[in-house]
């Protein structure tokens, strides 16, 4: 078992990525509940707060412990919220490691993913030593695939996974 501390806070110009603790169960219910947040990722929506304290515990913080690292909380300087996650989860169903982004809409069309995004990839490949990662994408979801296109991430084939049952997703590979 791996612990949370071995994932560094990572810094940009205007976010703080930083691992996700209990204290987060608010945003995570958030994260999980609106709609335009939702849509594209297939997850039925969170119904309690005590539904999004679980789903911290059985992700994020499980990932920390079986992988070493997960997503992190993406924390806005200027108000010192999280206000969305950006990171790396290793999904089973397709055996990679996928980089993934969500932001409350009113943080949406800054480059705020395109931003975290970056800050990861060094992580991702000098201390986790990987030399891929894979974006899992609905095909209608066109500001996501601009993220992974700045990223250098290319389409490299269209898969059917359990989350997302109305229609292939799109996997963008980049090498790092």
């Amino acid at each position: 078992m791996n612990d949370i501390a071995t994932m560094p806070t990572l810094e940009t110009e205007r976010l703080i990525l930083r691992a996700f603790n209990e204290h987060d169960v608010d945003a995570m219910y958030l994260l999980g509940t609106i709609p335009e947040i939702i849509r594209y990722a297939g997850n039925q929506p969170l119904q309690s707060k005590a539904q999004a304290e679980e789903y911290l515990h059985k992700h994020p913080l499980r990932d920390y412990q079986v992988h070493g690292y997960g997503r992190y909380a993406l924390v806005w300087k200027a108000s010192n919220e999280v206000i969305g996650f950006s990171g790396i989860k290793f999904l089973d169903e397709v055996q990679e490691n996928e980089l993934g982004y969500r932001l409350f809409p009113e943080y949406w069309g800054k480059g705020l993913a395109t931003e975290a995004a970056r800050a990861v990839l060094p992580y991702a490949k000098d201390t986790l030593k990987l030399n891929r990662l894979v974006s899992l994408i609905h095909p209608d979801n066109h500001a996501s695939k601009n993220v992974v296109r700045k990223l250098g991430f290319q389409l490299e084939k269209c898969v059917r996974v359990s989350l997302i049952t109305d229609t292939d997703v799109e996997v963008h590979a980049g090498a790092l």
